[in-house]
């Protein structure tokens, strides 16, 4: 079942209508129209609220509808991808150029036209997008901020909450015109993108956005070593871990834990564990005859020790005769 269907199956459960899901959910009727209709793609689940406000007022287990959306989409996904990519609408192009660098414009316009959407442009424009998502995902949660906006721009509260919703669900493959007007135009101030590491530059719209510029890099670099576990700083300074070889104190540094910070009495068992050939299956024969052989010992001991024990009861139990007799 998908997500549309489920929605439109509660409704009639429930003998309510379309207006009503659309003013619970504060967008306009035409978009739950289009949505149930399957004019529109139910938007991904993790870039809007409105499943959360839905299933809220269809009285619905919470994330039913988000994993039927996300299943939904999946499966749409994987019919499209046989399809090459096609090329951004010529106002996208012309407005991600626009906003380069100048120094950089020329060089970038040779590069995106030798392909109708090769990777640089794909790249880029899914940078951009990111970020002014970024900030159109933080402004959604301001009312005040939306109605100041819807009442600039003449239209309602719903239509300027739905105009958000769908951009949020916009990727670099169905960038609109829409989009450039009312989202990437007036934020993004500026880009710049060094071609050698890929690093790109991005500063916004300084009057809506004050002090908003951001720097990513795209080069490989060695990951960062994880800091060593306060346990097992301990426990290397102790003496009892002075003959663990080099081979060792590795195999103990790359041992990982979730939220919890062993002691160094754990990386003393765990150098024990490591050292016991009875964990080692090559060794385990070897091990078994070791223990035998222990086995044999102590019982050695036993006997002989015992017959110790009889030789001096016996040797105190005849002095005292020798005394009488004397």
């Amino acid at each position: 079942m998908d997500v549309c269907l489920a929605i439109k199956q509660r409704l009639e459960e429930l003998g309510l209508e379309q207006r009503d899901l659309a003013a619970a959910s504060k967008v306009t009727e035409s978009y739950i129209s289009q949505l149930l209709t399957g004019k529109k793609l139910p938007p991904e689940p993790s870039r809007t609220d409105i499943y959360e406000k839905i299933g809220k007022f269809l009285k619905l287990p919470s994330g039913k509808l988000a994993k039927l959306a996300d299943h939904q989409r999946k499966e749409v996904l994987k019919r499209n991808l046989v399809d090459p990519p096609k090329p951004l609408f010529k106002e996208v192009r012309e407005l991600i150029l626009r906003k380069c660098a100048p120094a950089k414009e020329k060089q970038i316009r040779v590069i995106f036209e030798k392909q109708p959407f090769g990777e640089l442009e794909r790249l880029v424009t899914q940078k951009l997008l990111d970020i002014v998502k970024r900030v159109a995902k933080d402004e959604l949660e301001s009312e005040t901020w939306l109605q100041s906006v819807a009442r600039l721009s003449g239209r309602s509260y719903e239509a300027m909450r739905v105009s958000i919703l769908e951009f949020l669900d916009t990727d670099v493959f169905n960038v609109s015109s829409e989009n450039c007007v009312f989202f990437l135009d007036p934020l993004i101030e500026s880009w710049d993108i060094d071609l050698a590491t890929f690093g790109m530059e991005i500063v916004l719209n300084r009057r809506l956005i004050p002090g908003y510029a951001r720097r990513f890099e795209f080069v490989e670099s060695e990951a960062a070593q994880p800091q060593e576990e306060p346990g097992l700083t301990e426990f290397l300074r102790q003496s009892v871990n002075g003959s663990a070889t080099d081979e060792e104190v590795e195999f103990l540094r790359k041992l990982r834990f979730k939220g919890k910070h062993p002691t160094p009495l754990y990386y003393y068992r765990e150098l024990q564990n490591l050292r016991d050939p009875l964990h080692f299956s090559q060794d385990s024969n070897d091990a078994m005859h070791k223990r035998r052989d222990t086995g044999n010992v102590k019982k050695q001991l036993q006997l002989d020790s015992r017959k110790r024990a009889v030789q001096r009861w016996a040797k105190n139990k005849i002095s005292p005769r020798k005394k009488s007799k004397s």
